[in-house]
């Protein structure tokens, strides 16, 4: 079987993957989607239990398919895990789970291999790396780390507050994940909520609207990567004035971000050490990439792209990136604007009308946050 006749090798069957394999389809290409999970969901079945939306159902869907609840409601983890599930559902594509993606190589004569963990190998024309980051979350390497014996994890691995009734909890953070898990566990524990900077609020409703509309009307959703990162240098909460009135009555305590850890506690930036049960820290995530390793296609981790094609390897390319075209290329509402983006210039190269473009010293992708990627 030759390179052309390969399938398109989507990885990951979240948002990005599904958004991916109906671009896919659209151009005439041939997808095979591989999911490491049990269902085509993405990390959605593993967010904390009380996750809701930040946007109306309206604005926190993908083309071709309506969440079935009110257009202004604002929907649980569980509605999206079931509409993406739904989603699969209705697209003409080979999707397979549980296979995890272990490696990307190139081909002699054009095309990848891809090698999974469970040893299986299979070749493909192109490959669209579509595995989101929430498994890769951010630690940062604070002094004391490795001797703190409390409970330390990322919010990648917290659920619900019942564990932590009590006790004294510190929650790392200012974007939205880190003020919606602190408020939440301030009603249970003992809760800081520890930042560098002061919480940055935005109002969830202007003008008896949603926010998500005005990002809409005035083309916000759609400002390139280059004018984003400019304007959103810091995270910034969504709030209809709850988390603002618990931070400043006292309710939820902030200070700023402690410098070390001690084997039972924190110091703080005055010297103060303070015992503490548990630390979460909700400080981002990275983009989950290291089966492209071996192809040489990321610089410290992070992949080398422009507007999701990859600038180091013809027919490789990105889809669910933050940042990757525009405010919302992450999100359920936009991501399929990037996912046609790409799959058109695949489309094209592997037809040979034309290659992306290789653009040399051209950038890899920023860091991964909190910000963009929790206004969904």
């Amino acid at each position: 079987m030759t390179a052309r006749a390969d399938p398109v090798i989507i990885i990951g069957g979240g948002q990005s993957g599904l958004a991916a394999a109906r671009a896919a389809l659209a151009v005439g290409l041939r997808p095979v989607v591989l999911h490491a999970g049990d269902s085509p969901a993405g990390s959605w079945p593993d967010y904390y239990d009380s996750l809701t939306l930040f946007s109306p159902a309206r604005y926190s869907v993908m083309p071709g398919m309506a969440l079935d609840v009110d257009p202004d409601h604002y929907p649980h983890r569980d509605e999206v895990v079931a509409y993406l599930r739904r989603y699969a559902g209705t697209l003409d594509a080979e999707i397979r789970t549980g296979v995890r993606v272990a490696e990307v190589h190139p081909r002699d004569g054009g095309g990848y291999l891809i090698r999974a963990d469970a040893g299986d190998q299979i070749a493909a024309a192109g490959v669209v790396a579509a595995s989101g980051s929430f498994g890769n979350p951010y630690l940062p390497d604070l002094p004391g780390r490795g001797d703190f014996t409390g409970d330390l994890r990322h919010v990648a691995d917290y659920r619900r507050p019942g564990p932590y009734a009590g006790k004294r909890v510190i929650v790392v953070g200012a974007g939205n994940s880190a003020v919606q898990v602190a408020y939440e566990l301030a009603a249970h524990a003992h809760v800081t909520l520890a930042t560098r900077e002061t919480v940055r609020f935005l109002p969830q409703r202007i003008g008896g609207r949603d926010l998500h509309h005005w990002l809409r009307v005035s083309g916000a959703d759609r400002l390139p990567r280059r004018i984003l990162t400019r304007l959103i240098r810091r995270a910034i909460v969504l709030d209809t004035g709850v988390y603002h009135r618990a931070i400043t009555s006292g309710q939820l305590a902030r200070r700023g971000m402690f410098t070390a850890f001690t084997p039972d506690g924190v110091v703080w930036g005055d010297g103060a050490i303070e015992p503490v049960d548990a630390v979460i820290f909700a400080t981002g995530y990275r983009p989950d990439l290291g089966y492209l390793e071996p192809l040489g296609a990321l610089a410290q981790g992070m992949p080398r792209q422009v507007s999701g094609l990859s600038t180091s390897h013809q027919g490789l390319a990105y889809v669910g990136l933050e940042f990757q075209r525009s405010f919302a290329s992450n999100t359920l509402r936009g991501v399929s604007r990037d996912a046609t983006h790409v799959m058109r210039a695949l489309a094209a190269h592997l037809s040979g009308r034309r290659r992306p473009p290789r653009l040399a010293g051209a950038p890899a992708s920023a860091p991964s946050g909190s910000t963009a990627g929790r206004l969904r």
